[in-house]
């Protein structure tokens, strides 16, 4: 009985989401104003265009030109099995099922959600050949020093008083199987693997410290919360250059700029907007809105003591300077005053009467 309520439950879920597709994006409910040569295929009243075609033919990845025309008939059954399927829900009136009718304008609204955010990623400026350099030299372990770890691995649950005991057996241990079984023996949660992984594959936080290790090297990281004893049973160098790594790191650049684009525009739009939280969401909402406010008092207030400490700083040197300024003014003058009057150089007569002489 459970199997069958299952395969319900999965077969409506399946027409929901014909449906969904179908109606959402516009489908072949209305009879399209095409010529000839653009009509793919007639289902009954309907029609199926070869830019229907063309547009999921464009999503399918590692399609090659010999493989193209096998892939558009493919899509086309599936698009005629699809029209099939919705034409027989419209005529049982499923279209007009509250769940059926519900979902629709979910992925309605699902579709228009993600083209608003795809038109903001789309209209970001393409990385400059200076930022896709800086990016390569920054981040030498994904390019210029990439390698290839062969690693095994211990991920152990955190336990209270576990930590000073384990970092002792890891440091003197000659083998993943002795503090495994060391482990086992307190009792601790622990799952065991063995990968090669090339240093994309890794967390930017544990990968400078796998580049410092040595093979054979056995070492506990501890990150995020989480301990990881791991055994660097090999490497081996895989260096991408420039050249090749350019579009890699012209696309993470570009889906950086995206993501953060859409993160600024989505919390200008939903600052700017009236938003209201009723029933069971009221409460918690205030409580949110409450430590938000409260956190971004604090770290106004945090702001305003930094600046007026900065500011004090600055006036007591200003004053200081002032000080020293006006103290050596003033030791200037009475070394000047204190210095005796200078006698007036008295020149010789004759000196003298030549001057006279050459002024006649």
């Amino acid at each position: 009985m459970e199997k069958r309520k299952n395969m319900k439950v999965h077969a409506f879920r399946g027409l929901v989401t014909l449906l969904a597709l179908a109606i959402a994006i516009g489908g072949c409910s209305k009879k399209q104003e095409t010529t000839a040569t653009q009509v793919a295929a007639k289902v009954n009243a309907d029609e199926i265009t070869v830019h229907q075609v063309n547009n999921i033919l464009a999503r399918v990845k590692n399609v090659t030109p010999e493989a193209a025309p096998q892939t558009k008939r493919e899509i086309l059954g599936k698009l005629i099995d699809q029209q099939l399927a919705k034409q027989q829900a419209i005529a049982k009136k499923l279209d007009r099922s509250p769940n059926v009718m519900q979902a629709i304008e979910s992925a309605r609204n699902d579709i228009l959600a993600r083209a608003y955010l795809e038109q903001i990623a789309a209209a970001q400026p393409k990385p400059t050949a200076e930022e896709v350099k800086k990016y390569y030299v920054e981040h030498p372990y994904l390019f210029a020093e990439r390698r290839i770890f062969d690693l095994e691995e211990i991920v152990v649950a955190p336990k209270e008083g576990l930590a000073a005991g384990l970092r002792e057996h890891v440091a003197k241990a000659r083998s993943m199987q002795e503090i495994a079984a060391w482990l086992k023996s307190q009792d601790a949660k622990i799952a065991a693997n063995r990968a090669v992984r090339a240093a994309e594959q890794i967390g930017m936080e544990l990968l400078p410290k796998l580049q410092a290790m040595k093979n054979g090297e056995i070492q506990l990281i501890e990150s995020g919360g989480r301990w990881n004893v791991v055994h660097l049973v090999a490497t081996k160098a895989a260096s991408v250059d420039e050249a090749k790594a350019t579009p890699v790191i012209q696309q993470a650049l570009l889906n950086q700029r995206s993501s953060e684009s859409v993160a600024r525009e989505m919390k200008q739009i939903k600052d700017q907007a009236k938003i209201v939280y009723l029933g069971e969401f009221a409460s918690e909402a205030a409580a949110a809105e409450a430590k938000s406010k409260a956190e971004a008092d604090a770290k106004a207030k945090a702001l305003a003591v930094a600046k007026a400490k900065a500011d004090a700083e600055a006036q007591a040197r200003g004053e200081a300077l002032a000080k020293e300024r006006s103290a050596a003014e003033a030791k200037a003058r009475l070394e000047a005053a204190s210095k005796p009057p200078s006698t007036p150089v008295q020149l010789p007569q004759q000196t003298i009467e030549k001057g006279v002489k050459g002024l006649k």
